[in-house]
């Protein structure tokens, strides 16, 4: 599938592809900036249909979702498509709330206040991945 995108660098093809979903061009912006400083290359979306899209055509280590976007729940949706992947990303969702987040059962990464943390989740999160793929390829090896 990666072949098939003429943008992409040899670089590129190196890095954790991250998927970024946040319908605030800002918060997006900001945040894809941030990832990509720390090494990641990051695909945007500005909603739940247009992420469900680019997860059906790309693969992705990590799916980052803003919780609420055009409905209150379109962030649990992508997430839900993520987890339905063959390729099975790592999903978190990213939040303003900065007091006690919602338990919504997965991870919750508050939106960049402590830059050097937010990079630090998101390394655990794709490494934590490659970790169960190589677990599942022992077990069915």
């Amino acid at each position: 599938m990666l072949a098939r995108d003429q943008s992409l660098t040899g670089k590129d093809l190196e890095l954790a592809r991250v998927l970024l979903v946040d319908d605030d061009l800002t918060s997006r912006l900001t945040l894809k900036a941030v990832l990509e400083a720390g090494g990641y290359f990051v695909d945007g979306a500005a909603s739940a249909a247009e992420a469900v899209g680019k997860l059906d055509e790309q693969q992705y280590e990590l799916v980052l979702s803003d919780l609420e976007m055009e409905s209150p729940e379109a962030g649990l949706k992508v997430l839900a498509h993520a987890r339905l992947m063959e390729y099975k990303p790592a999903t978190a969702i990213l939040t303003t709330y900065q007091n006690k987040p919602p338990d919504l059962g997965r991870p919750v990464l508050i939106k960049p206040e402590d830059l050097p943390e937010l990079l630090s989740k998101v390394a655990d999160l794709i490494s934590q991945r490659a970790a169960r793929i190589v677990e599942r390829q022992l077990r069915a090896g």
